[in-house]
């Protein structure tokens, strides 16, 4: 979770979009009916394209796709998982980039399910929960306001409902493409076994395009790649 300094919290909920919002005012209105626009645009989507939902693999572009979805499959195949592993970083983003376009708040922090799209005007800090690790939430992520926008996704194996085929208590990664992130949280939440696969996991982070950073909690062992800074909290 992201510290909320001076702004305030707002929870909205449609359907499985259940997202809590940081802006500098009350933006219910506003982020409900970005949700139903862009849930709209991907349930529309896989009603005429029903392999998309339970793709586990990438699948081909499709320049007919909307904006969201065509970002979906780009994320997808850039990680190597199926598209749905962006959807909730994806949804996270354009809610985000919606209510700051709109005007409504200069600032912007928006949390699906632990994934996280963050424009802020001053350094934050990011906490890492991993479960049952001695390590949750004791670290953290220090983000300059100079990397924002970007997304910072959450996996992991061992809590929450996402499919998962590794046991990592928790994958941490950050992109400026939130839907980069969230899918590559998930590959490499997948590859993690144990944490002999600490090193192996971090040389396929390096392999995906477009990443800024991992942080990998596995029990007690931690395994971090890329332009990040690391804090005790």
């Amino acid at each position: 979770m992201v510290d909320a300094g001076d702004l305030v919290p707002t929870s909205v909920t449609v359907q499985e979009t259940d997202l809590l919002i940081l802006a500098q005012g009350d933006v219910s209105s506003q982020a409900r009916n970005l949700i139903l626009t862009c849930r709209s645009r991907i349930e529309r989507y896989i009603a005429g394209h029903p392999h998309f939902a339970g793709a586990l693999s990438p699948l081909a572009a499709d320049p007919l796709a909307p904006a969201i979805v065509q970002k979906m499959l780009n994320a997808a195949r850039a990680a190597g998982v199926g598209p749905m592993a962006a959807v909730a970083g994806v949804i996270a983003e354009f809610v985000g980039q919606g209510l700051l376009a709109g005007g409504v708040s200069r600032e912007v922090m928006v949390e699906n399910g632990g994934d996280i799209f963050l424009c802020r005007n001053r350094p934050c800090l990011s906490a890492i929960y991993a479960g049952e690790s001695p390590l949750s939430n004791r670290i953290g992520l220090r983000i300059d306001r100079q990397k924002m926008p970007l997304g910072i996704c959450t996996s992991s194996g061992a809590i929450g409902h996402s499919l998962s085929f590794g046991s990592a208590d928790s994958v941490t990664v950050l992109a400026h493409d939130t839907a980069l992130a969230d899918t590559a949280a998930t590959r490499l939440g997948n590859e993690l076994k144990s944490a002999d696969d600490m090193d192996h996991t971090l040389r396929v982070a390096q392999g995906i395009s477009g990443l800024l950073g991992v942080v990998i909690v596995k029990n007690d062992t931690l395994g971090a790649w890329g332009d990040i800074e690391l804090v005790k909290i």
